[in-house]
């Protein structure tokens, strides 16, 4: 079952304030309401299970950060763990590990999600603990300097991984001035550079009720958790208007991406070519989203995939080689990738280039349509047994696309791509401009013959 989660605001719903989203097997129930303040709350009940994974979910990431702002959304999420006006550090992160849960935070380019997985029993803490580091946090100017250096060094870190430098920059290439090129943690020189209260007043613009989605899934009540939630903002001091209504949605009409595409050379002193191929790609609404996944499939997913048996299997030129899409609400990427030794670069770049050409030009067979659709099905199982991805589904699905599909909605979606489908949308991409990223052991003006 495929279900619109619309309106934003609360008309539409049921007395008690809760509509019924849809109905699972093994008696998981999906609800969802809307608060006062706007606040927008997410449920998956999964009866007989023991444990709740609960996220707070703000739509802002590093595409939302304003000059002189840039890095402060993961600045933000390293700081909202080091204290609240209610507790230190060390007492948020003592409540999770006295009761052998897990919490932490991610960052991305259009969200910002601080989540945790606890027995059933302790959902309340957890709410309490989370609700109060979101509304609360004091940002202390000297845990602030504290962190930036901590921040400095994990850029460091993935800085020295040539395969995260190249994906990196090959999103910087492939989205060109848009502000999804830009790294989610920010550049060194920008966490030196953001000011206390850049940080507070993006902080204090972005962290607002209206913006607040919290998805919850596991053993629980909808309703209970509705009312831990409300608890625990009001306690926080955050004024929750009856009348106010979440925010809008991002827009999804397709961006004119103008990036660079060609070739772009890095030096790095390593012993392997880390190599990408790609270009702009679909957004995360596109109708045609399960058709990229069907053509992921086949292409660079799994050691059966087209690219792993040519380059890797009957040649032995890599030991990693895969291919991948990113989707936004108004842009995406695909890009194809290799690591391989500085001499067979050359080689290594033909043969990706080729691979996707191939599959422009000859379409896949039915057995590998078969092969990816049985791959995907599986994947989307197995993944949905467990408390923490079903918490995350429903986040993407309230953040992204006002859709929520169910399980066997989205296993007949992936069934119901045809291989005339992949071929036309493999013909896009391989038509569309290409971005070549490398990085490796090469002088910046090599050109590997292309």
């Amino acid at each position: 079952m495929a279900v619109t989660l619309l309106p934003l605001s609360s008309a539409g719903l049921t007395e008690s304030g809760a509509a019924v989203i849809s109905g699972g097997a093994g008696g998981a129930v999906v609800r969802r309401s809307v608060l006062p303040g706007g606040v927008r709350v997410l449920t998956e009940s999964m009866p007989g299970q023991r444990s709740a994974a609960i996220g707070f979910w703000v739509g802002v990431g590093s595409r939302d950060e304003a000059g002189g702002q840039h890095g402060s959304t993961h600045f933000l999420e390293h700081l909202l763990f080091k204290g609240t006006s209610r507790r230190t550090a060390l007492q948020i992160a003592s409540a999770f590990d006295e009761v052998g849960g897990e919490s932490n935070a991610a960052t991305a380019k259009e969200s910002t999600c601080y989540y945790a997985r606890v027995l059933d029993t302790d959902l309340p803490m957890a709410i309490d603990v989370i609700a109060d580091m979101v509304t609360s946090a004091v940002l202390d100017p000297d845990e602030l300097e504290q962190e930036r250096d901590v921040i400095l060094e994990e850029i460091a870190m993935d800085g020295d991984d040539p395969t995260d430098v190249a994906h990196e920059k090959f999103v910087a290439a492939v989205m060109g001035e848009h502000p999804l090129g830009r790294p989610i943690g920010g550049t060194p020189e920008a966490i030196r550079a953001v000011a206390r209260g850049s940080v507070w007043e993006h902080y204090r613009r972005h962290y607002r009720p209206e913006t607040l989605v919290i998805t919850a899934a596991g053993g629980l009540d909808h309703d209970t958790v509705c009312r831990l939630v409300s608890d625990a903002l009001q306690a926080s001091g955050w004024s929750l208007d009856a009348d106010a209504q979440p925010v809008a949605r991002r827009a999804s009409a397709a961006a004119q991406i103008t990036g660079r595409p060609g070739l772009e050379v890095h030096f790095r002193q390593v012993e392997q070519a880390n190599v990408i191929v790609g270009c702009p790609a679909i957004n995360a609404t596109d109708d045609r989203r399960f058709v990229m996944s069907v053509l992921n499939s086949v292409l660079g997913a799994g050691m059966s995939s087209r690219l792993f048996q040519e380059i890797r299997e009957k040649r032995g030129l890599v030991y990693s080689t895969y291919s991948f899409a990113a989707s936004y609400a108004d842009a995406g990427y695909f890009g194809m990738y290799a690591g391989c030794a500085p001499a067979k670069t050359a080689q290594v770049i033909g043969l990706l280039t080729a691979e996707l050409e191939k599959l422009a030009a000859d379409g896949i067979t039915d057995v590998e349509l078969a092969k990816a659709v049985g791959q995907l099905s599986g994947g989307v199982v197995l993944a949905l047994e467990d408390t923490g991805s079903r918490m995350s589904r429903l986040g993407r699905a309230e953040l992204v696309s006002g859709e929520f599909l169910d399980i066997d909605e989205t296993l007949s979606r992936i069934r119901s791509v045809t291989a005339g489908q992949v071929c036309e949308l493999a013909r896009e991409l391989a038509a569309a401009p290409r971005t070549v990223t490398v990085v490796g052991p090469f002088d910046e003006a090599e050109t590997f013959g292309l």
